[in-house]
This record gives structure tokens, C-alpha cells and sequence, in this order.
């Protein structure tokens, strides 16, 4: 791509972009995004066992002092406050039903999804019969490749509970999200205090809706114009504060992400510890949005971030499928450094650097033919859509079975 072709595009952005876009909002939703595959390409390694196969491993395993990393990349807390920010002004302008607008926004979440579960729903016995993959490797690869969409589930849920964020929002404000602090609190304590050995093992369940509800509801409140800069502030120094001393004095583990070997994680299901951590992100996401929003003025920084959310969906469904692109073949080398083996020394750190723009140009590439999914589909027949639902249960049925 030339450099007059780049400069066309990003003025072409710039001229079709209205002049009430909330940019600061939009830029805030793409640094959420991009750290999704950052912290999954960075922290994520692979070995390889004597057959051949993959197997999931991390970095976090040799090197724990890394963990602050993963505060850095754990960016979901911003991605819903922001969701629920757009989502209150969305609802405000629907002109239709609550129903149809749910319908609507709910749609552009689960195309993608049945996507990329069809698409992996047909390269799995390909893979394995016409290429000889090994079926470790492919329960690996399923693993990775569900593994975010947990998260699509979740915003699911969330999304469909817009109207009555918004009804707490106008009666509680910033305090409305209070509630689910506490919900999630109390499910802490159960689970990690001096009764938890009586504590049933679903007991953490409770802790998925409230846990990430939680930002959601600030960002509704946000969107409703009931969070001040004063509460902001609260938000930034109270979570802080809460997340020094869970941390501290309270023995929660210091990353944000799974640890392979470890008993306990913070994010599956979050633990009180995210939320301090969202509500940090939140209050400073909050304190800097003016000066964001200018910043984002400038065309050559508002063209990416434009860009990136178009292809939110696609990001998120597709950037595990891009590291695999390039580590199932590799592993057919053996060890590779920074791409298969064991993840444990410095080198292998800064080779897996090194591998970063490698997975992300493998994402541009299959982003340009996979981003047809985020689109209505409205030349595909009803036989076509059914093919794609049988495949896509196909999948789950398979992922959901190596649980």
C-alpha cells in the first residue's frame, strides 16, 4: 500500500466521520480490543510433547514477577464501561422497540461467533485426517479458540440487560453498580474464607454476571451523564486502594490471567480483584476522556482507531486462529523459539516479540476474508445458515467436551 493511498484513506475516515462522535469512547474501545490479543500472543506459549502435539503453557509459570503485565493487558473492565456507554446512547435513539433493538444488537454478537465456529468446525477433521495434526493439538487448538468467546456470551447476557441498567442508572447513578461489588464480595468470601472448605465448587459461578455487570453498569451510569469527575475520582483511588490490599494483605494471586499449575485464578470467574481493577481503569478512563477526545482530533490517529472497531468482532473471534496458523506448522520443525517450546527463559520472551507482527499480519489476512461474518447476511439462504448452525454445535459439542 503506497503512501498516497494511505493518506487518501485516512482522509476519506476523517471526512465521513460525524462531527458528535464521541472519539475519546471509540479509542478507549479499540486500546480494550487490541490488548486482547496482545495479552494472548505474549502470555500464551506452547510445548511440544514427544508425539508432536501442542500443549498450552505460559510464561507467567517460569517468570510470576511478570504478573503486572497482565494488569496492563486484562483490559475487559474498559471494553465493557465503554459497551455500556454506547449502548445507553444507542438505546436513547432506537426507534423501534426495546425487543427489536435487543435483536438488533444481539445479531451483530452471534454472527461472528457462529463464524468462526463453523469455519473451525470443518478444519478440524481436515486438519487431523488429511494433514496427520495430532488430536492433542487440536484440543489445544479448540481450547484457544473458545476461549475468547466466553467472552461474546457474556457481553451477550450483559447487552440483554441494558433496560434495567438504565432504569438503575436514572434512580442510583454512579452507586448503582455498588450492588454487584458487594455480590461479588461476599462470593469472595465464602470461597477463599475460613469456611471455604465447606463451600461448594459451583460457588464461583455466582461471581460471572455481577463480576463483569459490574463495568457495564458504570458505563450505562456514565452514558447517562450520572458520573462526575468526583466520583471518577473515587473510582480511580478506591480501586487502587482495594486492589493493593487484596493483593497484599489478602493473598489473591497477583495475575490477571490463568497460570497453568495454579489453584486459583482471578478471571475465570472474576474475582473481587478484577473489579478493583476495572473500577481503577474506569475512574482513570473517565478523568482522561477530554483529553483523549482531542487527541483523536488528529486524522492519523482517529484512521486506526476506526479501523479496529470495525473489526472488533473479527479481532476478538480470529486472533487465537492466527498464533495457531503459525504454530501448528511450526511445530512440525520441532522447537521454535518464542513459538514452540517451553516458555521459560528470557529468550524465549524476546523471540515471542519478535513473532507479534508475524501473528498480527496473519489476522489482517484472514481478517480480510472472515470479516464478512460481522456483516448481515443477507444473500445467505436459510439452508446455508442451518449448514452453519450444525457446524458450529458440531464445535461446541467437541471444545465443550474437553472441559
Amino acid at each position: 500500500m503506497t503512501t498516497s493511498t494511505v493518506t487518501k484513506a485516512v482522509a476519506t475516515i476523517e471526512a465521513r466521520t460525524p462531527a458528535h462522535r464521541d472519539r475519546a469512547v471509540d479509542g478507549l474501545r479499540a486500546l480494550a480490543l487490541l490488548a486482547v490479543p496482545t495479552g494472548h500472543w505474549l502470555l500464551g506459549g506452547f510445548t511440544l510433547s514427544s508425539d508432536g502435539a501442542l500443549h498450552n503453557a505460559s510464561p507467567l509459570s517460569a517468570f510470576p514477577g511478570f504478573a503486572p503485565v497482565s494488569w496492563l493487558l486484562q483490559m475487559l473492565g474498559i471494553f465493557f464501561l465503554v459497551g455500556g456507554h454506547a449502548s445507553v446512547l444507542s438505546y436513547r435513539k432506537r426507534k423501534g422497540s426495546s425487543g427489536a433493538w435487543l435483536k438488533g444488537r444481539l445479531a451483530r454478537l452471534g454472527r461472528p461467533v457462529l463464524g468462526v465456529t463453523a469455519v473451525w468446525a470443518v478444519l478440524l477433521p481436515l486438519l487431523h485426517h488429511g494433514f496427520g495434526v495430532p488430536g492433542d493439538t487440536l484440543r489445544t487448538a479448540s481450547t484457544l479458540v473458545v476461549q475468547p468467546l466466553w467472552f461474546v456470551g457474556v457481553y451477550t447476557v450483559v447487552t440483554a440487560l441494558t433496560p434495567l441498567c438504565v432504569h438503575a442508572a436514572r434512580r442510583a447513578g454512579v452507586w448503582a453498580a455498588a450492588p454487584l461489588l458487594g455480590s461479588v464480595a461476599v462470593v469472595d468470601f465464602l470461597r477463599y474464607g475460613p469456611c471455604a472448605e465447606t463451600m461448594p465448587s459451583w460457588l464461583s459461578v455466582l461471581n460471572v454476571l455481577p463480576g463483569w455487570l459490574f463495568a457495564y453498569q458504570l458505563g450505562v451510569s456514565w452514558g447517562e451523564g450520572r458520573v462526575t469527575r468526583r466520583h471518577a475520582w473515587g473510582l480511580l483511588l478506591g480501586g487502587a486502594a482495594l486492589f493493593a490490599a487484596l493483593l497484599l494483605a489478602f493473598g489473591y494471586p497477583a495475575s490477571m490471567v490463568g497460570v497453568p499449575g495454579e489453584a486459583r485464578t482471578n478471571s475465570h470467574p472474576p474475582s473481587l480483584l478484577v473489579l478493583a481493577l476495572a473500577a481503577t481503569q474506569s475512574g482513570l478512563a473517565i478523568l482522561l476522556r477530554d483529553r483523549l477526545g482531542r487527541l483523536l482530533k488528529r486524522p492519523v490517529l482517529w484512521a486506526p482507531v476506526v479501523v479496529v472497531n470495525l473489526s472488533a468482532m473479527t479481532i476478538l473471534c480470529w486472533h487465537q486462529t492466527a498464533m495457531l496458523a503459525a504454530a501448528i506448522p511450526a511445530s512440525y520443525a520441532g522447537e521454535v523459539p518464542g513459538l514452540v517450546g517451553a516458555p521459560d527463559t528470557v529468550g524465549w520472551i524476546l523471540a515471542r516479540l519478535a513473532w507479534m507482527p508475524l501473528f498480527a499480519g496473519l489476522l489482517v489476512l484472514i481478517g480480510r476474508y472472515a470479516r464478512g461474518f460481522e456483516s448481515p447476511w443477507t444473500r445467505t439462504g436459510p439452508a446455508p445458515r442451518a449448514a452453519a448452525g450444525l457446524l458450529a454445535a458440531g464445535f461446541a459439542v467437541f471444545a465443550l467436551g474437553l472441559a
